[in-house]
């Protein structure tokens, strides 16, 4: 098999956040040496470039960019058709292992799997589940159910009490998610029910409980108030979703139980025009404290709110909140990894890892200049983008 040879750059190991000198052999679709004076069959001239791991987008929704437009005037067929310009976009920014936070179903990931559409691979949760009045009810007073996005792939996601919320789970573990996404408060876009708590805690419990029993899935939990990212934390959620206002309580539980903080800081950070400004200060200092606190954080954009193609800008803002540089990289590399359980396989330059990885014109580390600096993008150790 042909090894191919990346030679005479650097490269950031994510975990310690260091730069070092290094030549890197791929083989297939794994990075098979790190070290120096490496040899292979064709070679990558990396001098003066930084090579770093495939970014990972804990939270995204790739095949909503068109559907959140217009519900109602596109064919069902438009909302996985969009996901195709889309895929490319995020694999063009170095974004190699997505998790689609809803509305992509299994059929996107298979395309991506065997090749017929160019994408980060993606893991799929299928549909927002929740209580009845939740923001995954599609629902109106005057026409009623208005669920344009259900047919067979698409479950129905509405369940209420504990025994329904299993029945939830197996009928989205039936449909082929791999998470199972729940919405535990209202919604910051439609601004109502931020604070809420829209599930009990038995309901809650019975949904993760189950997902652990369907093959070890993990729950990602819709959170904007404390009270309901308190509520995931204790209930063995393996993620908080947003976290806009967590206060210490809600952090104290989330770093007891091990419970991940997917902030999608851009949601606040990058639209200020939609956002009111105690909003996104709150959400600046809700990261700020579950740093203090010790919760794991990794990187999500919850894009289309802002467009795909400012994916990276999740990074500047990481930094922003307190990671620093390396932190916001480790947050879209091997933390996003861990956070996936996916960290034997990606998310770090090492020996046996998937060679998932993005050339950088120079060194440096800051999230601002990412973008711009992207000189080619390697998936399963096939080059996808730049060069």
């Amino acid at each position: 098999m042909k090894r191919t040879l990346f030679s005479s750059g650097s490269v950031l190991d994510v975990v310690s956040g260091e730069v070092r000198g290094a030549d890197v052999v791929v083989e297939g679709d794994r990075i098979v040496a790190v070290g120096r004076g490496l040899d292979g069959d064709e070679a990558v001239d990396c001098a003066g470039s930084l090579l770093v791991p495939g970014f990972i987008d804990c939270h995204t929704h790739v095949a909503l960019s068109q559907t959140m437009k217009d519900s109602f005037g596109l064919a069902r067929s438009v909302r996985p058709l969009s996901a195709v310009p889309v895929l490319r976009t995020l694999l063009g920014l170095g974004i190699t292992t997505v998790r689609d936070a809803w509305g992509a179903d299994a059929g996107i990931r298979v395309a991506v799997e065997r090749g017929w559409i160019e994408g980060p691979r993606i893991l799929v949760s299928l549909r927002q589940v929740c209580t009845t009045g939740g923001i995954g009810d599609h629902w109106s007073i005057r026409a009623g159910d208005l669920d344009f996005f259900g047919d067979p792939a698409m479950p129905e996601p509405v369940f209420d009490g504990p025994v329904d919320a299993r029945a939830v789970v197996r009928r989205m573990v039936r449909a082929g998610a791999d998470w199972i996404k729940v919405t535990a408060s209202g919604s910051m876009s439609r601004g109502v029910g931020v604070h809420d708590v829209q599930l009990t805690p038995g309901e809650m419990a019975a949904l993760v409980d189950e997902a652990t029993r369907q093959g070890g899935r993990g729950v990602m939990v819709h959170a904007h108030g404390a009270r309901a990212a308190e509520l995931a934390a204790r209930s063995g959620a393996r993620s908080v979703e947003h976290g806009m206002f967590l206060d210490e309580a809600a952090v104290g539980a989330m770093a007891e139980a091990g419970t991940w903080l997917v902030p999608t800081l851009s949601v606040s950070q990058s639209a200020s025009d939609q956002v009111p400004a105690e909003a996104a200060e709150a959400h600046r200092r809700s990261v700020r404290l579950a740093i203090a606190a010790g919760v794991p954080i990794a990187m999500g954009t919850d894009n289309p709110v802002r467009p795909h193609a400012e994916a990276l800008r999740e990074l500047e803002h990481l930094s922003a909140a307190g990671l620093g540089h390396a932190g916001a990289l480790r947050a879209a590399t091997i933390d996003a990894a861990r956070l996936l359980r996916l960290a034997d396989d990606r998310g770090e330059i090492a020996d046996g890892k998937r060679a998932d990885l993005v050339l950088l014109s120079g060194i440096g580390l800051d999230p601002a200049t990412l973008e711009s600096r992207i000189a080619g993008v390697w998936r399963d150790g096939r080059r996808v983008a730049g060069g």
